[in-house]
Order: structure tokens, then sequence, then C-alpha cells
């Protein structure tokens, strides 16, 4: 009871300082170009961030609510604000913590598993401001071999091989349930290439054919349980 107790208050704590410091990320975030307007004797144009927010803002909007939905269940809360404000969630955070929970066998929900994530999510985001910090640091001395042309094709196959590795860890626990989502975004990019500019957007339906498939999964699991 004490335990329970103890970690409702962390929780409601955990939610005050995670709110007050995204409000100031908030902040901070949208007040940079006008301080920076401010400094230099100019401003933004404000018609023109707007019409810039419809074009774009519009889809991430709906990706970030699937994102949200989708990850904080998964991170916790301590992680989900850490992980959010940090930002790289997809290939950073969200893969951190997923590992550090395979390792210890967390469960989602518990206080376990709350734990390990804000951990490793908070260990992810300082080793990422170290390595940055490093290459900035490097960026001249290292300039002539980044811009070396022998490594020009690598860099532009970074972000594929990136997200291939990741995918494999997930794609080898149930090959027959990754394998059909898979093939259809395959086959709808390839059909219609004007959607590769809308990747974010397309999560929505790849998730939710993953997530059919998973419950028609279930259901034959349970009537072929419920038969024997």
């Amino acid at each position: 009871m004490e335990n329970g107790k103890t970690y409702e208050a962390y929780l409601k704590s955990t939610h005050r300082l995670g709110r007050i410091v995204s409000v100031i990320s908030l902040i901070l975030l949208v007040g940079a170009p006008f301080a920076i307007g401010a400094v230099l004797g100019t401003q933004p144009d404000l018609g023109a961030v707007a019409r810039s927010f419809l074009s774009v803002g519009l889809v991430w909007t709906v990706s970030s609510v699937v994102e949200f939905l989708v990850y904080t269940p998964m991170l916790g809360a301590g992680g989900s604000y850490l992980a959010f404000i940090t930002g790289n969630l997809i290939n950073m955070k969200v893969p951190c913590a997923m590992n550090a929970k395979e390792l210890v066998n967390a469960k989602s929900g518990t206080a376990e598993n709350e734990v390990i994530a804000t951990l490793s999510i908070a260990t992810s985001a300082l080793v990422t401001i170290l390595v940055l910090a490093a290459g900035v640091a490097l960026l001249v001395p290292l300039q002539p071999i980044l811009q070396n042309p022998v490594l020009a094709p690598a860099y532009a196959n970074v972000v594929p091989a990136l997200f291939g590795a990741m995918a494999y860890k997930y794609y080898r626990k149930d090959p027959k349930l990754a394998v059909i989502p898979l093939a259809a975004m395959v086959i709808l990019f390839t059909l219609v290439p004007s959607l590769t500019s809308s990747t974010s957007f397309m999560i929505i339906p790849s998730g939710a054919l993953a997530i059919g498939l998973s419950w028609l999964k279930y259901r034959r699991e349970t009537k072929g349980a419920a038969g024997k």
C-alpha cells in the first residue's frame, strides 16, 4: 500500500514537472524567432507563418496525435515527457526504451517500466548531446573527410539503413504479421510515388492495418484455444 502511494506521488510530481518544462520548452521554441528578430530589427511575417502551418501543420498534427497515443503507453509518464521534449523518438528514444524494457523484461504500465524507460531515454538524450557537441567541435577538422565524394553515396542511404535495421528487430518477432503491411506500403508507394513526401501521415493506415491483422490473429487464436 505504501509503495502504491509512493508511486502515485511520483507520477503526480512527474506530471507537474513535465508540464512546467513542456511549457517552458514551447515558449523557447516559439519565442526564438521573435527574439532573433528583435535583435536584428525585423520580425517574422505572421501571415506567411500561418499559411506555411496550414500546408504542413495539419499533416504533422495528425502524426503527432498518433505518436502520442502509440508511444506514451510504452514510455510511461517520465519517459514520454523526456522523449517529446528532446525529440528524435522513432529512431532514437523509442528503440532505446524498448531495448531496455526487453533486457529487464519489464511490462508496460508498471512502475518498473516507468523507471527503466525514463532512465534509458535520459541516457539517450545525454549521449546525443555529447555526440553532437563532439561533432560540432570536430566539424572543421573532419570537413575534408565528410565532403569526400567517395562517401557521398553512403550519406544518401543512412536513413534507409537506420530504419531498416530498427524495423528488422520488430519484424522478426512476427514475420507473418509484418509482411502484409510492409508489402502493402511498398506497393502503394511504388504506384503513387508522390506519397513518399507524406510518410508521417501514412503511419495511420499502415498502423491501422497492422492493428487489424493483430486483432484477427488474436481472435483466431482465442477461438482455437476455446475449441480445444
